[in-house]
């Protein structure tokens, strides 16, 4: 194993940024959604006025946000995060503009939904359920390749009524993604 990269106190080796239209809008409804805390410090305005950079701490991960310019395509994050309580995230999310794309659903050991903020970014909320991760062994589920087999063709051997609903609102979520400036 590669020996872990040395970072600034507070960063992790991985932090993701999100470029969207109305970032400090997007910065409250992180605050209010997943109890975000702002590194004050960090907010940065450019000469245009738009947000340069922001940083928020969620758990101990670190996010940046930041507007996107005029002449900037639409890059929609897509983000993975762990919550205590999914419900609770879900219920504030929809309160605060968000969208429910896929309802909490056992996944591999742990609780999975999804939803789209309202700058249009995709979040997976996950609850860790060590617990249940012995009901998804590769037992319940079918035989997992081994590591040096060749890819699957498909997932059918494994699959389940949970994984086909995860993985048909993941594809609707996708097609569905539209530009926030453009859209009627």
């Amino acid at each position: 194993m590669t020996a872990m990269p040395p970072v600034p106190a507070g960063s992790n080796t991985v932090n993701p940024f999100i470029i969207a239209d109305g970032a400090v809008d997007l910065i409250g409804f992180l605050i209010e959604v997943f109890e975000a805390e702002e590194v004050a410090e960090a907010r940065t305005l450019d000469t245009d006025g738009l947000l340069l950079h922001a940083e928020l701490r969620i758990g101990d991960s670190l996010l940046t946000v930041a507007d996107r310019k005029p002449d900037w395509p639409f890059t929609p994050a897509l983000t993975r995060i762990y919550v205590d309580d999914v419900d609770a995230v879900l219920a504030r999310a929809e309160q605060r503009g968000g969208r429910v794309l896929t309802r909490p659903t056992d996944f591999f050991g742990d609780t999975l939904a999804r939803f789209q903020d309202p700058a249009a970014n995709l979040w997976w909320v996950y609850r860790h359920r060590p617990e249940a991760a012995q009901d998804w062994s590769s037992d319940a589920v079918g035989e997992w390749p081994a590591d040096d087999a060749a890819p699957a063709e498909d997932w059918s051997s494994f699959t389940t009524p949970e994984l086909e609903y995860i993985n048909a609102t993941l594809h609707e979520s996708m097609n569905a993604l539209t530009d926030p400036r453009t859209a009627s």
